[in-house]
């Protein structure tokens, strides 16, 4: 799906990609503590540290800088997955190893994404296609661990499946993001990783003694 694009009158594209990367710190945090419908333009120009005159030679519309959020938001969880997923691929130690790296991701990121769940219902129509569309390109990764392992014999499951399972994972990583306040009352990062990746793969390993 072809990216939304985003008017600047500014041509300089270094310039352009700086100002907005700034212009999404500031409004996470905002969007965070107010919500999106309760941000004002002036807000977010004040906390990303330029005018408002500034902030509107990058965007021309408040929902310009939740699709920007949004956007940035996947390029920058799906940029650091694909460094790991795809390298040591086929084995459930690999997907252990992937299943981690995701969960890591998304604690560090828990603000940014609690966000764009909150506040992705108020994108504009031709934009949260796209953006649904690039979580999908997500859960994708998960399905090309899982179809790996498959290939190698070790799982045995059907394209249903396998389908389903890659969209747990990615939700369960999710909930961290979500139920934190509850979940770190009751587990360290690592426990919950450790659990939630044994029921996965107990699972999974159940499976393949049927089959």
């Amino acid at each position: 799906m072809k990216k939304r694009e985003v008017h600047a009158s500014v041509k300089d594209e270094r310039l352009v990609k700086k100002r907005r990367n700034q212009m999404i710190k500031g409004a996470v945090t905002l969007f965070k503590e107010k919500g999106f419908h309760r941000t004002t333009t002036r807000e977010i120009a004040k906390a990303s540290g330029f005018s408002i005159g500034t902030l509107y030679e990058y965007i021309r519309t408040k929902e310009d800088v939740l699709y920007l959020v949004c956007d940035s938001i996947y390029d920058e969880v799906k940029e650091r997955l694909q460094k790991d997923l795809y390298q040591n691929v086929g084995t459930i130690e690999s997907l252990k190893l992937g299943i981690a790296y995701y969960f890591k991701v998304i604690d560090e990121m828990q603000d940014e994404v609690l966000v764009m769940y909150q506040e992705a219902k108020s994108l504009t129509k031709d934009a949260l296609p796209y953006v649904l569309n690039k979580e999908m390109e997500m859960v994708g990764m998960f399905e090309h661990l899982l179809r790996k392992c498959k290939e190698n014999g070790e799982l045995a499951v059907s394209e249903k499946q396998l389908k389903l399972i890659a969209h747990n994972i990615f939700v369960q990583g999710q909930m961290w993001g979500f139920r934190r306040w509850a979940l770190q009352k009751m587990y360290t990062l690592d426990e919950f990783i450790e659990l939630q990746t044994h029921l996965l793969i107990h699972g999974l390993r159940e499976e393949v003694t049927k089959n």
